[in-house]
């Protein structure tokens, strides 16, 4: 049986506020319950998960998780966050699920506040496109993430009687921060 040491997970750079530390812990926690890494390829559970079915108990296994930018690099333009020492400190090119992607947009949206009428304010508040800009740029996910997690929420509210896009949806001024993040949960549960 092999067993895999993880790394600790990157401190906090100086000056990150709490509320983006907050998000780090949030998201680590968040990626190290979904996590899998087994001994083998063919080997559908994690080791940890052997260990825990052979023992009769049940855990998650742990893995390091990305770190989100702090309150500078929410504030500059999201292009800063494609430089490689930006998307390698902040996890970057790190595979997630097209489920993962969603929860961790509305994730996004929790700690940098949402917005309409606009991918991202100056204070780094985002809409759901700004926060799937800011996953992307990090590496979180390609492409095909995006697009697929796009068509999710699509997909669903197209299943509610709604014809506009998503990201039109998201700037109605009847839209609340409520309304968003339950949209794209469920997308992500519709995702699982």
């Amino acid at each position: 049986m092999t067993s895999t040491l993880l790394p600790p997970a990157p401190a906090p750079a100086p000056g990150i506020d709490a509320d983006a530390a907050q998000l780090v812990r949030d998201i680590e926690h968040y990626l190290a319950a979904r996590t899998r890494t087994t001994a083998h390829p063919l080997v559908t559970k994690t080791t940890a998960e052997l260990i825990a079915e052979a023992l009769g108990t049940t855990g998650p296994a742990t893995a390091p998780a990305p770190e989100l930018p702090g309150r500078v690099l929410r504030i500059l333009p999201d292009w800063v966050l494609r430089f490689p020492i930006v998307r390698h400190r902040h996890g970057g090119a790190r595979p997630v699920t097209v489920a993962e992607h969603l929860e961790l947009t509305a994730l996004v949206i929790e700690r940098y506040g949402w917005a309409q009428g606009t991918h991202r304010t100056t204070t780094g508040r985002r809409c759901i496109l700004g926060a799937q800009a800011v996953l992307y740029r990090l590496g979180m996910g390609d492409y095909t993430t995006v697009a697929t997690a796009g068509q999710h929420l699509q997909d669903l509210l197209a299943a509610r009687g709604c014809t506009s896009t998503y990201a039109t949806w998201n700037d109605h001024p009847d839209r609340t921060r409520h309304d968003v993040l339950a949209l794209i949960r469920d997308a992500a549960k519709a995702a699982s």
